[in-house]
């Protein structure tokens, strides 16, 4: 059986995050530079294998300062570690349209197998003749397991950043 290629649609995917601020906010972030393919034995996803990249300098908060602590050595080490990476090692269908993706993420060099929850939304031609397919992925990691330690003591107690970050990622795939 042939296999089919799909690519990701940058324009019309993003990879988002959100981490607690100060022990009581969400600070959202994402990533502008990032590639991501699929491979699927028909249109159903079925079985599909997805590979991802991201630049771990392309990091953006809104707020520069803070996406260059970002990038630094604190955080992602973009400068020694300029990949975020991601490769499927399972995706199975539960029921209708809802998935578990599982595989490996690596960040900072660190490598761990993620669970994360996934929705196909189905495929469809674009008014250009295009087959896209699109997929929604959430989950949550922790940023310690990948060596993102750095941290802050507050003087109320707590700290200044979160270790669990919430993954929102939606991908609009165009068959190749």
């Amino acid at each position: 059986m042939s296999t089919t290629k799909w690519a990701v649609d940058p324009s019309h995917s993003e990879i988002g995050f959100k981490v607690k601020h100060m022990m009581f906010t969400n600070l959202s972030g994402n990533f502008t530079a990032f590639e991501a393919a699929a491979e699927t034995n028909d249109e159903s996803f079925e079985n599909a294998s997805f590979t991802f990249s991201a630049k771990a300098d392309s990091v953006n908060t809104g707020n520069a300062d803070r996406d260059g602590h970002l990038k630094s050595g604190d955080f992602f080490d973009a400068e020694n570690h300029p990949e975020i990476t991601f490769t499927s090692t399972g995706f199975s269908k539960n029921q209708g349209d809802y998935y578990t993706l599982t595989g490996d993420l690596t960040v900072r060099g660190v490598t761990k197998s993620v669970t994360l929850d996934a929705e196909f939304g189905g495929v469809a031609r674009d008014p250009w003749g295009n087959v896209k397919a699109g997929l929604s992925v959430t989950g949550k990691i922790n940023r310690k397991d990948f060596g993102l330690t750095w941290n802050s003591a507050l003087e109320t107690g707590g700290v200044l950043v979160g270790e669990e970050v919430k993954l929102n990622i939606e991908l609009q795939f165009v068959k190749q």
